[in-house]
């Protein structure tokens, strides 16, 4: 049997707090699959908690609380957790910072701005900035390193989830940067497409209706938990986690999907959006 490793408590509040919990749960005698038991979140992601990698949902540690006896004790140090990781993200995109990582599906609606995922450094700056005019430079930098970091899981093999952005046409027709960082920042988009690491689609302008058409949504699925939905505006954001309002969303996503272009003809729709900000031009309409 191999060795189970030591968690170093000392290393951060999160290590601390799943090393209190490791140890209650084996002085109750319970394995990982036995303390689970009964809620909606799976072994892996308390474990994942016990090693000081994932936060505890607070659903999550009132059960624990319940199962172990220990009166409220890690229900009330979730708070503590969440902010001892804060870095130079908002704090309340920290919940949504960490189910990026360990997520199984990501989609998104975009109809006003790029994903933060799929940015480049010009197109970070020029949103960082617009939204906070006053701010040194030094800070505006260290909010978009933060931001492009959120991109390398595009690049872990191991754990790449599937991720599917629907994009607003304006977004490809309205530039926010000068036309050569344009060409890059769409090219990023079509480069991930083509080496299979997203799925973009397209909605057309058009007069009418659409679902979805007033909301920036992330809608995101987990092997080991309850899907969430992340919605933003400009300065917060609200994680939903209710069964009934996050598949309300869902279907919705579901049929905006249908009313956008498929993969290939949104790719190609990406594709001549870049090749026109190259040649030094703005794209026109794409339909």
């Amino acid at each position: 049997m191999a060795r189970r490793k030591d968690i170093d408590g000392s290393m951060s509040v999160p290590t601390f707090y799943g090393k209190e919990l490791r140890w209650k749960r084996e002085a109750a005698g319970l394995s990982l699959e036995e303390l689970v038991e009964g809620s909606f979140y799976g072994k892996s992601l308390l474990s994942d908690i016990e090693r000081g990698e994932r936060r505890m949902p607070m659903e999550l540690a009132q059960h624990v609380d319940r199962v172990l006896g220990t009166d409220g004790y890690f229900a009330r140090g979730c708070e503590d957790v969440g902010r001892a990781r804060r870095g130079p993200h908002a704090a309340y995109f920290q919940q949504v910072l960490e189910a990026e990582r360990h997520a199984e599906t990501i989609e998104e609606w975009c109809p006003s701005t790029i994903p933060g995922l799929l940015q480049l450094a010009p197109y970070a700056r020029a949103q960082v900035r617009a939204a906070h005019p006053m701010a040194a430079d030094d800070w505006i930098e260290e909010k978009v390193t933060a931001r492009l970091a959120r991109a390398r899981l595009f690049e872990e093999h191991h754990n790449t989830p599937e991720y599917w952005a629907i994009l607003h046409e304006s977004l490809l027709t309205d530039p926010v940067v000068p036309a050569p960082d344009m060409a890059m920042q769409l090219d990023r988009i079509a480069e991930l497409a083509h080496r299979h690491r997203i799925v973009p689609q397209v909605v057309l302008r058009k007069p009418g209706p659409y679902p979805l058409m007033a909301a920036s949504i992330k809608v995101m699925g987990f092997l080991d938990a309850p899907p969430l939905v992340y919605l933003e505006a400009s300065y917060s954001g609200t994680t939903i986690d209710d069964p009934a309002l996050v598949k309300q969303y869902r279907k919705a996503y579901d049929r905006l999907r249908a009313v956008a272009q498929s993969p290939d003809a949104s790719l190609a729709m990406i594709e001549s959006a870049t090749e026109e900000y190259r040649s030094g031009k703005q794209p026109d309409r794409l339909e």
